[in-house]
């Protein structure tokens, strides 16, 4: 193993994880104020992708 990696500037900050399980869903609901931007979510399966699981949004100030 080489040394350790810090995260690049652009992966600092806040993540969250839900765990759901096969026929359960989930709604998140979060404020974005700090920065206006892209951002990503997704699933952790990525046979999901093509089911609207991974997406990207644009929030603006």
């Amino acid at each position: 193993m080489g040394p350790a990696v810090r995260p690049g500037r652009f992966d600092a900050g806040w993540k969250d994880t839900v765990d759901v399980l096969p026929a359960q869903g989930v709604e998140v609901a979060v404020r974005f104020t700090d920065y206006a931007g892209r951002f990503l979510l997704h699933c952790h399966n990525l046979e999901h992708e093509d089911m609207a699981m991974m997406a990207e949004f644009v929030t603006e100030r």
